[in-house]
Parts: C-alpha cells; structure tokens; sequence
C-alpha cells in the first residue's frame, strides 16, 4: 500500500469542486486531472499518478471505487466517512478527537453549495453521478439527465 498515493488522493479529491478547476467536464475528471497534472509535477511515476486519478476520480462512485487497487479503494472508503458511511466503525472516542482537529466547518451546507453550483453551470455532466441528486433536491427546475433519454433518443431506425 502506497500511503503517499493515498493521502494526495485523499486531500485532493475535490477540486474539481473549486472554481480554480473547474471544467467542461464532470468535475471528479477536472479534479483528477488536476490532481494526476500536480503529482507529475512533483516527480510521482505514471503508476503513481495514475492511482491518484482514479482515487480522484472515482471516490464518488463506490460501486467501482471499492473493487480497484487498495489505495484507490481506502481513499473511497475514507473520503465516505465524511458522509457517515461507516461512521459507526470509528470508535468514538477517536472521531471526537478527529473532530476537534479537524472541525468540519459547515461542511454540508457548503458541499452542497458547491455541487449545486455545479449543477446550475453543468446539467448534462450531471446524469450518472450523485450532483443529480443535489439538483434534485436543492436547484429549482432542475431535470436529470436520463440514460434512458439518451438510448430512446438515439438516432437509429430499429
């Protein structure tokens, strides 16, 4: 296990989130390219930075995340944490402390601000990853959009 490729991952998977880095594209792809483009910059090998963009890139999609090499995998299952998924296998004692380090500082309500920023700018990067959701529930007159739109639309006599 590269603990190295773990951390970077881990700290840098949300800056396709930021304005600095955002893109035309869903920003997990923004955010680990810019995550793959630093760790080059600071001498990582391919291999390495290759790690670091799928931790990136994919922490936001366990289904997948979670079977990938174990460094792409603990980043997803550390960066869920933040959502409570598995929050109760931290013993509580540890996650005050946690906590005091590092207070969460609104974190919700300015996750969802920023996911819903994205959103309003970039819909149609929206209709596979979990920034639907937010739109749903937060951006007024939002419409995912559908997988099954796309087939049925598809411009092929059948």
């Amino acid at each position: 296990m590269d603990a190295e490729v773990v951390a970077i991952g881990t700290l840098l998977h949300d800056l396709g989130l930021t304005p600095s880095f955002t893109g035309p594209r869903r920003f997990e792809i923004e955010g680990a390219d810019a995550a793959r483009a630093f760790a080059r910059q600071q001498g990582l090998d391919e291999d390495r930075a290759r790690l670091i963009w799928d931790s990136v890139a994919l922490n936001s999609t366990p289904s997948i995340a979670l079977y990938k090499e174990a460094e792409v995998a603990l980043c997803t299952a550390g960066i869920g944490v933040e959502f409570g998924f598995q929050y109760d296998r931290i013993p509580a004692n540890d996650m005050r402390s946690i906590l005091a380090a590092f207070p969460r500082l609104d974190m919700k309500q300015r996750f969802a601000d920023s996911v819903c920023r994205i959103v309003k700018a970039k819909p149609e990067t929206t209709y596979d990853n979990f920034a639907g959701d937010f739109g749903e529930r937060f951006v007024p007159g939002y419409k995912r959009p559908s997988t099954v739109e796309y087939l049925m639309d598809a411009p092929f006599e059948e």
